[in-house]
């Protein structure tokens, strides 16, 4: 917001945190982008962390999926509940950054994030693959995840095709 004079100016919104997505740029470029704000925030520069931002490459391809207690059938409205059963899947190229556990209590009160899936492979329809894999091997009983319908997003030809 700015007072009509254009003298003052005041900050409704201030962002100063790394997005969610932050865990596909790590995939690729294999850096640990949160330990870095850190290290930075404490006086490190990059030179004295070895990073050149001219030998930062990208390598393969990523894709994250946001698992939640989220209904699809319902207009993906959160569910609540006990988290009777919590099985993760894994394997090479498969991360989980999951707060999720048996016994967990799913209120109405927060984010209903359960786990951020990241797949990574060589290919992007090869880490597609592996992100379908992994939701297939997930196991969430108790509460409702928006896992079928991701998994089904992942199944029609026009998600591939951008």
């Amino acid at each position: 917001m700015v007072e009509n004079d254009g003298s003052k100016f005041y900050f409704i919104e201030v962002n100063p945190r790394i997005q969610v997505e932050h865990t596909v740029t790590e995939e690729v470029c294999g850096i640990d982008i949160v330990q870095t704000q850190i290290m930075i925030a404490g006086g490190a520069s990059l030179e004295d962390l070895g990073i050149k931002q001219e030998e930062i490459q990208t390598r393969g391809h990523a894709i994250q999926c946001r698992v939640t207690t989220e209904d699809p059938k319902q207009g993906f409205k959160p569910d609540t509940g006990r988290i009777g059963v919590y099985r993760t899947p894994g394997g090479l190229g498969v991360r989980l950054d999951s707060m999720g556990h048996q016994g967990a209590i799913i209120s109405p009160y927060y984010d209903s994030l359960l786990c951020k899936v990241i797949c990574k492979d060589r290919t992007f329809k090869g880490a597609c693959q592996k992100l379908y894999r992994a939701l297939d091997e997930f196991r969430v009983r108790g509460v409702k995840t928006n896992i079928p319908f991701v998994k089904n997003v992942l199944n029609t030809p026009e998600f591939y095709l951008g």
